[in-house]
């Protein structure tokens, strides 16, 4: 009876001893083809590891049948995650290939949302534009950061000018003025000192730009009911930065940029400087500027302290003067034109930003941050002038404490916002003064190990608009490694003002000032959903898919009303409503990278129990972009973006359009690459399908803009890196 007792225990424990498996794999650089020593496989399920040999050889044993999610990791490369099930087909030797890291060994720790995580690991979808990305965008315009975010998907940039090329950035279809815009987590422009803004910001001092769609006024206050577009700078590292960049364009621009950084030890500098020029450009012979003439010149110099006892400090100053005329190409040029129609813009700006921050017992840290902000700007058009200056600032004061569960965040804010016109309606001048006050908490908590949940409150007061109660909740489930799902939502709000894309058509002339009595602050509800599957098909093929599904809606929103001869913002009773989806698809094979973009926004506007489209949005749009790049040595990129048919404000719809483009970089080493860029090669250009004005051409009547209008332009030049 023993014996047959034994003979079945022995079997019990032969047959999983007989079913387990061993895995077998060299690892390869698949740039060099060579052996990868010190790579790590992990095979996540049952805790199994293994490290790579001399000759990137790995092995894992004694793995029970089953299927399994594995990991493969090194530093500096793209982490290769793959599914198998054991026991194989075959035993033999598998060869594993990974990939250079896109963001050049950057982790992407998210700032946006005043956390210190990684982005995988924040619950608020959060986007990041960094690194080659990054690159190729400052390549193609290296002027401003127009194109960098128009080619996002969900995003829309909007040409407010049809001479002067003056633009504002949307959100999932929402008008420019719900959207903010940040630098390094300080408000940056805003009110009268947002109209250019996307014109006159350089990219290449930038590190990362982040983009946060949907409410986000806990985070930063009012005005982000879109959304918010943080720009981080580059700051001193390890090693001397020093780097210049030059780029000319077959439409005689010029852009001249230099960035500059150094550690010392206890202190550090970042200065970055840029020149820009535009030349009268008209690419349609209508004897208007497509491309405005310009001069622009940008200082931005920086120091950090490392003072001690877990103290830093950073200090810096922005300095942007800019002269912009546009209109008339024979005038522009300085030719003799009897009465002719122009845009005349004359800027300066003048910003501080300062930031403090200082460790504290217990894991916590103190941070204070101030900016304040001066703007001067005069628009001229003939028989006419409107000017003024703003000055505003923003402080905050906060404390974060974060343990091995949870992040804390909390603090007080104070912004003031005061605009005086100098040129304009005399009799009603659009002077206003706004100051708010906020205090705010946020907690980021690991609720379980496949659970992290976000929560946030804000309350903000107005002398005019009185008390605003916001809170936000977000939520992260990530059943594996390849599969996470996010759900968020919150409230915002919007103050009223007159400068708007509406206002800034019409130079605000004839625009009536805002009486607080009379209207009330615009608020917001809005939630967004979100849902990112990455899937390895083989060992060289990936699939990341993301989708975000997005509803907003503003009640009672401001809406400019023509009243005899002026205009007047009104506040009928009603909603302003955008929903719709972003899906996004990255496929990589080897040295080949395929992006995929579509978005649907859904925007209507209700009043009066009657619902309409809401103007210049397009409905549908796709993204596409094929790249084909040798990490630090050549790559080539093969761009298409489709727009849909979009109302006009008008009442007349526009036409659907393709965009295409070909990018084009060599790099000699590490210090110097070449590039060449043809933008819009297929010559899309309202101008060609449908008109930009009436009347004539001393006296303009200007329609929507919602196409190009400058054509196809072909962009060169070279950056070097000199440390």
């Amino acid at each position: 009876m023993i014996k047959y007792l034994l003979a079945c225990m022995a079997m019990f424990w032969a047959g999983p001893a007989l079913s387990q498996s061993t895995y077998r794999a060299q690892v390869i650089d698949h740039e060099t083809d060579k052996p990868m020593p010190g790579a790590s496989l992990l095979l996540k399920e049952l805790g199994k590891g293994a490290v790579s040999d001399a000759d990137g050889r790995v092995l894992l044993e004694e793995i029970p049948a089953g299927t399994y999610s594995l990991e493969l990791r090194f530093l500096g490369y793209e982490t290769f995650r793959f599914v198998l099930t054991f026991p194989l087909e075959s035993e033999e030797e598998q060869v594993l290939y990974l990939h250079h890291h896109e963001d050049e060994l950057e982790e992407l720790v998210v700032q946006s949302v005043r956390s210190s995580r990684l982005i995988e690991d924040v619950p608020t979808r959060v986007e990041i534009i960094a690194g080659e990305e990054l690159a190729e965008k400052g390549n193609m315009k290296p002027g401003d950061i127009r194109m960098l975010l128009n080619e996002s998907t969900g995003i829309q940039t909007q040409q407010t000018s049809a001479t002067s090329y003056n633009s504002s950035i949307r959100i999932q279809g929402l008008d420019g003025k719900y959207t903010q815009l940040i630098r390094d987590g300080l408000p940056l422009y805003s009110g009268y000192s947002g109209g250019l803004s996307l014109m006159q910001i350089a990219p290449l001092d930038l590190k990362q730009v982040e983009v946060i769609k949907g409410s986000s006024s806990t985070l930063y206050g009012g005005g982000a009911i879109a959304g918010l577009v943080n720009l981080v700078s580059k700051t001193p590292g390890e090693e001397a930065e020093l780097g210049v960049l030059l780029n000319g364009t077959s439409a005689l621009g010029l852009d001249a940029s230099t960035f500059y950084s150094e550690d010392f030890g206890k202190l550090g500098t970042s200065v970055f400087a840029s020149y820009n020029k535009g030349t009268a450009y008209d690419p349609a012979d209508i004897g208007l500027t497509a491309i405005p003439k310009f001069d622009r010149l940008t200082l931005n110099p920086k120091v950090f302290w490392e003072i001690g006892d877990g103290s830093e400090l950073m200090v810096g100053i922005n300095l942007m003067q800019e002269e912009r005329l546009g209109g008339n190409v024979d005038f522009v040029q300085g030719e003799a034109v009897s009465d002719p129609y122009y845009e005349d813009n004359a800027t300066r700006r003048i910003s501080s930003q300062l930031q403090f921050s200082r460790q504290l017992a217990s894991e916590a840290a103190l941070t204070v941050k101030n900016s304040v902000s001066f703007y001067d700007r005069s628009m001229e058009i003939p028989d006419y002038l409107f000017s003024g200056k703003q000055w505003s600032s923003f402080s905050e004061v906060n404390i974060s404490k974060t343990d091995a569960k949870a992040e804390w965040i909390g603090g007080l804010n104070l912004w003031t916002d005061q605009f005086v016109q100098k040129e304009g309606n005399a009799e009603a001048p659009l002077d206003y003064r706004l100051n708010t006050f906020g205090g705010f908490v946020q907690n980021i908590w690991n609720a379980a190990e496949q659970w992290t949940l976000e929560s946030g409150f804000r309350l903000d007061y107005q002398k005019d608009y009185g008390f605003f109660a916001l809170p936000r909740v977000s939520a992260m489930f990530e059943p594996s490694e390849l599969l996470t799902f996010r759900l968020g939502g919150g409230l915002g709000y919007k103050s009223p003002t007159v400068f708007s894309e509406e206002a800034e058509r019409l130079q605000f002339r004839n625009i009536l000032p805002i009486d607080p009595s009379q209207v009330h602050a615009e608020r917001s509800a809005g939630a967004n959903l979100d849902v990112n599957y990455r899937l390895a098909l083989g060992n060289e093929l990936t699939l990341n898919v993301n989708t975000l599904l997005f509803w907003t809606q503003i009640q009672d929103p401001l809406v400019l009303t023509r009243v005899g001869e002026f205009y007047e913002f009104q506040q009928p009773e009603g909603q302003l409503r955008t929903q719709g989806m972003e899906v996004n698809m990255k496929w990589a094979y080897r040295d080949f990278k395929l992006f995929v973009g579509y978005t649907l926004a859904d925007v209507a506007q209700q009043y009066g129990g009657q619902s309409q489209a809401y103007a210049l949005v397009a409905k549908h749009r796709l993204n596409n972009v094929l790249m084909y790049e040798k990490h630090e040595n050549f790559r080539i990129g093969l761009e298409a973006y489709y727009y849909s048919p979009q109302l006009l404000g008008d009442g007349e719809t526009g036409k659907s359009y393709w965009i295409t483009g070909l990018m084009t970089e060599k790099s000699f080493g590490e210090r110097l690459s070449v590039f060449l860029n043809f933008e819009n090669f297929l010559d899309t250009r309202q101008t060609a399908f449908d008109t930009i004005f009436t009347g004539s051409i001393s006296d303009p009547q200007f329609r929507d803009i919602y196409a190009p209008v400058d054509g196809f332009v072909i962009n060169g030049g070279f950056k070097l890196r000199i440390l």
